[in-house]
Formats: C-alpha cells, sequence, structure tokens
C-alpha cells in the first residue's frame, strides 16, 4: 500500500501544487495557505530570531531541525513560549552531508518523511534550484538572505549532489518533482520522475 506525501517548498514553482490526498509538510512560511499540514519544517537561526522579534507568525505544529534545537536551548523563555507548536526536532545529519548548514529546510522535511514517515511515493514542488540557477524563495520576501550570484552558486553546488544522494538512499521511494521544464541540473536515479504539468 503506498504512502503519498507532498512537500511544497518556497520556490517559484511551489505554485504547481494542487490540493491532493495525502500527507502535506511545508518549508519555513509557505507561498501560500496549504490545508491540514502534518507539520512546516525550519532549519535556521533567522527564522526563530524573525519569530522570535514577531516580523513573521508560523502557523501550525513545527518540526526543527539542529539550529532552532540550539536556539531553543539559549533562549528556554522562547521555547516555554513556542512549545505547543513544536511537534519534534529532527536532527538525523545523513553521512553525505558534510554540515547542518548544507542540510536545507528542503532537504531535512524530504529526508524526514522518507526516512521516518516511511512515504512510499513523495512529491515536491517548489525546488527551483534542482532545475535551474534560481534560489528565489518566498522567504526572501520577509528575511534577508544574501542572492549574490557567488553565494547563490556556492548554495546550489552544495545542495545539488545531496539531493543525487538522498534519491539513491531512498532507493523504494518514488520522487516526483514539478516544474516548468523537466531539465534537472545533475544526475538522478531512476526512482525520480519529473512533471512539468500538476
Amino acid at each position: 500500500m503506498s504512502k503519498v506525501a507532498h512537500i511544497i517548498g518556497n520556490g517559484d514553482m511551489a505554485a504547481m501544487y494542487k490540493p491532493a490526498k495525502g500527507i502535506k509538510v511545508t518549508c519555513n512560511l509557505p507561498p501560500f495557505a496549504v490545508q491540514n499540514v502534518f507539520s512546516t519544517f525550519m532549519v535556521d537561526f533567522k527564522m526563530m530570531k524573525a519569530i522570535d522579534e514577531g516580523s513573521v507568525v508560523v502557523p501550525g505544529e513545527w518540526i526543527l531541525g539542529a539550529r532552532p534545537k540550539k536556539w531553543m536551548e539559549m533562549r528556554p523563555d522562547f521555547y516555554m513560549k513556542y512549545a505547543p507548536q513544536i511537534k519534534g526536532f529532527y536532527l538525523e545529519l545523513p553521512k553525505y552531508v558534510a554540515n547542518y548548514t548544507d542540510f536545507n529546510c528542503g532537504h531535512m522535511a524530504t529526508h524526514y518523511v522518507a526516512n521516518k514517515m516511511k512515504a512510499t511515493e513523495i512529491h515536491m514542488y517548489g525546488f527551483d534550484s534542482m532545475f535551474e540557477f534560481n534560489m528565489r524563495s518566498t522567504t526572501d520576501l520577509f528575511l534577508h538572505s544574501d542572492r549574490s550570484n557567488m553565494n547563490n552558486n556556492r548554495l546550489i553546488n552544495n545542495w545539488r549532489p545531496i539531493w543525487t544522494k538522498m534519491f539513491e538512499e531512498f532507493s523504494d521511494t518514488q520522487f516526483v518533482l514539478y516544474h516548468k521544464h523537466g531539465n534537472l541540473k545533475f544526475p538522478v536515479p531512476k526512482n525520480v520522475e519529473v512533471r512539468t504539468k500538476n
């Protein structure tokens, strides 16, 4: 029996998501309202800082990475305030990832859904940096990010090989990527399909 999940990222092509059956998870603050979200994943100090300052409100329950966990350890008052929204911490760092900085929000959400939830089919929307030199994210609308060409190149070159390895790690899982074209910029195994329409 298949277990279907949908991961809504923050790139432009997140708009290809249409409400569907299955588990829904989001990254940071989703670009639009998504109904029946299991959890929102967050990995950065800057998201915690923005939530703490009140400049961002992230609804629903959260699964947080290593840096938010560290933030909570440094700020127990913050942890107490938001504890009802914290579904858990996901601290697994795959052996093919050098450090938590390279393990972005989309990576963590995908790894969690494949590893912990045992999804057999994972649909991914808004993961534009797999297809283009495009790092635009709806998160940039409320948090500053260095989007210089040099930094974008560094991040893309760190992130893409992680995807290849992750798809290989979960070889029994079918990954379906949505984008306006099917030209992935890195090699993927046979369990990865690209759809240009939804």
